[in-house]
């Protein structure tokens, strides 16, 4: 879809109030194109003796009283039709988030944040723009220059009206050209100021990093490269627009000119009145605007034109993950999963291949493995944020994708390896999935992931603002709210994604007793937990071990210690380093 049939179906939807001011601007153009044939008539009345003293006055409060109108219909058209281009933007912006919040993981990993963020904020303001103001002088300054020009040709003089039009054409051949080089230098802007708001998003959120390496300098130097970049770039692009101003200068100084070569031939000839020539000299002056918005609304439309080449991609961007199904709710029931492969785009080696289990209701699956061996993404697939290449993944029965991602996701409980807290209180972190919930559920919920007793230390308790991401906290403190967060939603599901890593061996201990004591207390609950510490799932029903994708181990602990493999070695080692951390 163009820009142009973009806009022309958003005025279809927003048609009363884009009516409502082309009505008011009507009576604009109208009003503005009678005053100066109105002045023209008093002039030549006034050099004719023909008008009083109390008519002249009376003429005049005439047009004090138009220009009056004049203005508060110029009020009243902005206010109606800006009013409508600001709903372009809010739509925009709302099918801009949503798409965002519904692509996957892959979609961002060749995405940038700032680039992001400057389209929801800077391309989309260009858009709203070209839909508000370039609609509103395109209209005006078409209207005015219309019926400027009929009353030029009609009802002063037609020869005048020729000999003036003749510079024009060159105009629009500026006009032509300038415009093009705005577009390449909008565009070039655009991406600019992208490159600009991506540095200081990730100096920003890593601020940390910097400090402790040292790098505040080159971070400075670096955005100082950039914003000159930005800068240059964007005046470039106004540098072309100030083009314009000339290129109307030019040919309206070329106009009156010639206009006043052959009117005052006219009027020495007695072939044209005084007032005539004023009246016309006054509509040619009123020329200006309609050259001045032709330019402004060629410029609005070529930045439009550019941000909308950027966001469209976007917004057209496939979905990672479809959203086809149609089973709104999970019941209970096994999680199967039966010769499921996948590999990553790029990659030569899958990351997961073959993979069979089953996991019934109310039982614990524990993964481990070496890094890279597949953990995070068996649990992705499971939350179906990638989709298996070949074998199929089942619950209670059915397909996972014949689930809706809603009902699926909301059957799940989630902590990833990167806990994320938002920026607000522990108590609105811990109750983002169940906002309802009460004090009392959020602080067992804290209890249970051993957080509560660090909470109840701050200054201000549960209303202590975390900051953005959480930085005012610690990792492990992080980590255990986004358990508490887990824990609270109390769905069907809980998957751990090394969500113990930054806790302490008594501290996950802790967390873990109570998650036995949950899973007694309703058994149809089921949990998968992937880490790279043996001691989280000695507990398990069922242990896999994952090497290059690939389960190379399963069983019971027990189980797998009796067979002296990878597992076997890999819990001798952690418990000979727990026992030299312990002395």
């Amino acid at each position: 879809m163009s820009l142009s049939r973009l806009i022309a179906s958003f005025v279809r939807q927003h048609w009363p109030s884009y009516a409502a001011a082309a009505v008011m601007l009507t009576g604009v153009a109208t009003l503005t194109v009678w005053i100066p044939r109105r002045v023209g008539a008093i002039i030549d009345a006034l050099a004719a003796h023909t008008m009083s003293t109390q008519q002249l006055w009376l003429e005049l409060l005439t047009l004090l009283a138009v220009g009056v109108m004049i203005y508060f219909l110029r009020v009243g058209w902005r206010i109606t039709l800006f009013k409508a281009a600001y709903q372009l933007g809010v739509m925009l912006r709302t099918r801009f988030y949503t798409r965002m919040a519904q692509q996957g993981a892959s979609f961002y990993q060749g995405q940038r944040t700032g680039d992001l963020m400057a389209l929801a904020t800077n391309d989309i303001d260009a858009i709203e723009m070209a839909a508000g103001e370039a609609m509103l002088a395109g209209f005006d300054g078409t209207l005015t220059l219309l019926m400027v020009l009929g009353i030029m040709l009609l009802g002063v003089d037609w020869r005048l009206a020729s000999i003036a039009l003749l510079p024009f054409p060159l105009m629009g051949l500026a006009f032509w050209r300038i415009s093009s080089h705005i577009h390449t230098a909008s565009t070039d802007s655009l991406k600019r100021f992208a490159a600009l708001n991506d540095h200081v998003q990730e100096t920003v959120t890593g601020v940390r990093t910097l400090r402790a390496l040292g790098l505040e300098q080159r971070s400075s130097a670096q955005f100082s490269t950039l914003a000159g970049h930005a800068a240059n770039a964007s005046l470039t692009a106004q540098r072309w627009e100030a083009a314009y101003e000339p290129a109307v200068g030019l040919t309206l100084t070329a106009a009156t000119a010639l206009t006043l070569g052959l009117g005052g031939y006219l009027v020495w000839h007695n072939q044209l009145t005084v007032g005539a020539l004023t009246s016309f000299s006054m509509y040619l002056g009123q020329l200006i605007w309609p050259m001045f918005a032709a330019g402004w609304v060629l410029s609005l439309i070529e930045r439009g034109r550019a941000a909308w080449q950027r966001l469209q991609p976007m917004l057209d961007a496939p979905l990672a993950i479809g959203d086809h199904g149609a089973i709104a709710a999970v019941t209970p029931g096994p999680l199967q999963l039966a010769q499921v492969g996948y590999a990553y785009a790029g990659q030569t080696v899958p990351a997961l291949s073959q993979i069979d289990l089953q996991l019934q209701p109310g039982q614990t699956l524990g993964l481990v493995g070496p890094t890279g061996s597949g953990k995070t993404t068996l649990l992705r697939v499971l939350l179906r944020q990638v989709t298996p290449q070949t074998g199929s993944a089942t619950w209670s029965g059915q397909p996972l994708d014949a689930y809706t991602l809603h009902a699926l996701r909301a059957a799940i409980s989630w902590v990833p390896q990167e806990s994320f807290l938002f920026s607000a209180s522990i108590a609105d972190n811990i109750a983002l999935a169940r906002p309802e919930a009460s004090r009392q559920d959020v602080e067992r919920a804290a209890r249970l992931a051993d957080i509560h007793d660090d909470i109840v230390q701050f200054p201000q308790g549960y209303a202590t603002q975390v900051g953005e991401k959480g930085i005012t906290l610690s990792g492990g403190q992080r980590q255990r709210v986004a358990i508490a967060r887990a824990l609270l939603a109390d769905n069907g599901l809980l998957l751990l994604d090394d969500a113990l890593s930054a806790v302490d061996t008594g501290t996950e201990t802790r967390i873990l007793q109570h998650l036995e004591e949950l899973r007694r207390a309703r058994p149809e609950r089921s949990a998968i937990i992937a880490s790279h510490r043996l001691s989280a799932v000695v507990n398990a029903d069922l242990i896999l071990v994952l090497r290059g994708g690939r389960i190379s181990e399963s069983g019971s602990h027990q189980q797998l210690l009796e067979r002296d493999g990878w597992y076997a070695s890999q819990w001798r080692y952690q418990q000979l380093e727990a026992s030299l951390e312990d002395n």
